[in-house]
């Protein structure tokens, strides 16, 4: 794993349960990525009384999301993730500039023995190898940064930091137009954004490698 200047990789969340901040409390469960997006800014602005109180619910009714999916595909992203288990509560996701703006979603669950497992969701019921399925204490930074490049969805590689990125690299056969494809961010972990960035910046960065043979049409 490489290490950017500024990043604290040793940062460890207290607990995954207690909220540190308002918009923790009320974004981490949030399954519709640009209802997360909109309800943040009006966090920042001070006008949440503004968002109607079935939008700031943990998923939208099926009237609802299935009025919202007929105005543009793209308002879709993460509503459609499976549902929490008990005790369960999203730790990081990745959000995809697809078309329908997918939505990957890592999770962690407390259990009666004091441990905590975590799983990964999408909304295909995509099969993922999970590098780390418990720990004791939460992860540190580190500790996610590698979970993050170890664990991948089947038939993709770079895990879950670049798998993405190299799956679609391989269609265009270049890197540049997919800087920004993938966005990874937590509510527990306010730095990985940063160092995730650092990594695309410097994947878009190098030249397709010739090995890198793209599937015929």
């Amino acid at each position: 794993m490489k290490r950017y200047p500024g990043i604290d990789y040793e940062q460890r969340p207290s607990s995954y349960w207690e909220d540190e901040t308002p918009a923790q409390a009320i974004l981490k469960n949030i399954k519709g990525q640009i209802r997360r997006e909109e309800i943040r800014k009006a966090l920042e602005n001070g006008t949440l009384e503004s968002i109607p109180e079935e939008i700031l619910q943990e998923k939208l009714s099926d009237n609802v999301r299935k009025f919202t999916g007929r105005i543009h595909p793209c308002f879709m992203g993460g509503e459609y993730l499976p549902d929490y288990e008990a005790g369960e509560t999203e730790i990081a996701r990745i959000a995809l500039k697809s078309t329908t703006s997918d939505v990957i979603s890592i999770r962690a669950r407390r259990t009666t023995k004091s441990a905590i497992l975590y799983r990964v969701v999408d909304e295909y019921e995509g099969g993922f190898q999970l590098s780390r399925k418990r720990s004791k204490l939460p992860m540190s930074l580190r500790e996610m940064i590698t979970f993050l490049e170890r664990t991948g969805l089947e038939g993709t590689r770079g895990g879950l930091m670049l798998g993405y990125n190299n799956l679609n690299a391989d269609i265009l056969g270049e890197r540049e137009s997919l800087r920004h494809f993938t966005r990874i961010s937590s509510e527990f972990y306010p730095q990985l954004f940063d160092h995730c960035e650092h990594v695309f910046q410097e994947w878009a960065e190098e030249a397709f490698a010739p090995d890198e043979e793209v599937p015929p049409k």
